[in-house]
Order: structure tokens, then C-alpha cells, then sequence
């Protein structure tokens, strides 16, 4: 019993070791540009995205520098995507969201920046009407909406990486990020 206990203590010490060792690879100061490629997702009211999604973002880092742990970013995001309405596809919505940005950085490994944040935003949309007969009033969407993200940029330079993100809006997005 106390090997394992001594185990299990030498491998948590040694992974805290390691996450304390990376290098901060989002720092106060900082200033990152985010496009990306965005595939499924969900709107409220039963809409699922018909095509894929595109986004930009910018950050800066606004808290945090090489001796921190994590860091704080803000910033804002332009979003477009296309739904559909599941149930019958009678409409077809665009969709435009434009916003602030707020992103928590913490770094696991060397030259990956690991974050989760949130979106919020004023949404602008357009409805078509696809089925038969006389087109009703569209559905009523409240013009304010926010989304919750994780994510990771993995750089292949100092200046240039590849991005991922999860999210309810675009489920992943793909794409890349430029620190400028």
C-alpha cells in the first residue's frame, strides 16, 4: 500500500513539475488574430448549421506575464454561419454575431496554449422562407447571444499556429492564429 501511495505522489509531484516548467505562450501584451473554419453546430429552436461556419477573432493579453501560471485575454469575434431548421426545413436563417471576447489562458505543454472563455454578442439575421404555401412571420430570436468555448493553438513558430476550438455555436472550428 504505501509503494503505491509513494507512486501515485512521485507521479502527481512530476506532472505538476512538468505544467509548472512550460513556458507561458500567451502573455500581458500579447496580440493574437484567430480565422477559422467552423463545422456543425446548433442554434436555439432547432437549427442545425447547413454549411460551414467562418470566424475571426483578436485578443490581447490583458493579465499575466513569463512567471505566471495562466493569463487573461480580451478581445472580440465576427462569426457567420447558415442554419436550417431541422424539423421540416421551411427556413433558412443567416446569421452574423459580433462581440467581446474573454479568454483564460493556461499553458500545458511547450508551444501549445491551452484556453476556455466566453463569447458574447449582438446577432443579426436574415430569414428565407423555403416551404409551400404563404410564408408566416419568422420565428422571434432575442438579438444578444453567448457561447461558451475551450481551445488550443498549437505553434509551429513564433508568430504562426494552428488553431482548434470547441464550442455550442460551431461545434469545431479549425483554422489558424497569427500573433501579431
Amino acid at each position: 500500500m504505501k509503494v503505491k501511495i509513494l507512486t501515485l505522489a512521485t507521479l502527481f509531484s512530476c506532472g505538476l513539475f512538468m505544467v509548472n516548467a512550460q513556458t507561458p505562450t500567451f502573455q500581458k501584451g500579447d496580440k493574437v488574430l484567430n480565422l477559422g473554419i467552423g463545422f456543425g453546430g446548433y442554434s436555439p429552436g432547432g437549427y442545425q448549421v447547413t454549411t460551414p461556419s467562418v470566424s475571426a477573432s483578436f485578443e490581447v493579453g490583458i493579465k499575466g506575464n513569463g512567471t505566471d501560471k495562466g493569463s487573461i485575454g480580451i478581445g472580440g469575434y465576427l462569426g457567420y454561419a447558415n442554419y436550417k431548421e431541422n424539423v421540416n426545413n421551411s427556413w433558412t436563417v443567416n446569421r452574423v454575431m459580433i462581440g467581446p471576447r474573454f479568454v483564460l489562458h493556461y499553458p500545458l505543454a511547450d508551444k501549445l496554449d491551452t484556453y476556455g472563455g466566453l463569447t458574447l454578442g449582438f446577432v443579426a439575421r436574415s430569414w428565407k422562407w423555403n416551404g409551400s404555401g404563404t410564408e408566416p412571420t419568422h420565428p422571434s430570436k432575442p438579438p444578444l447571444s453567448g457561447d461558451l468555448f475551450v481551445g488550443g493553438r498549437y505553434y509551429l513558430s513564433d508568430k504562426f499556429a494552428i488553431m482548434g476550438e470547441l464550442a455550442l455555436t460551431a461545434y469545431l472550428t479549425l483554422g489558424i492564429s497569427l500573433k501579431l
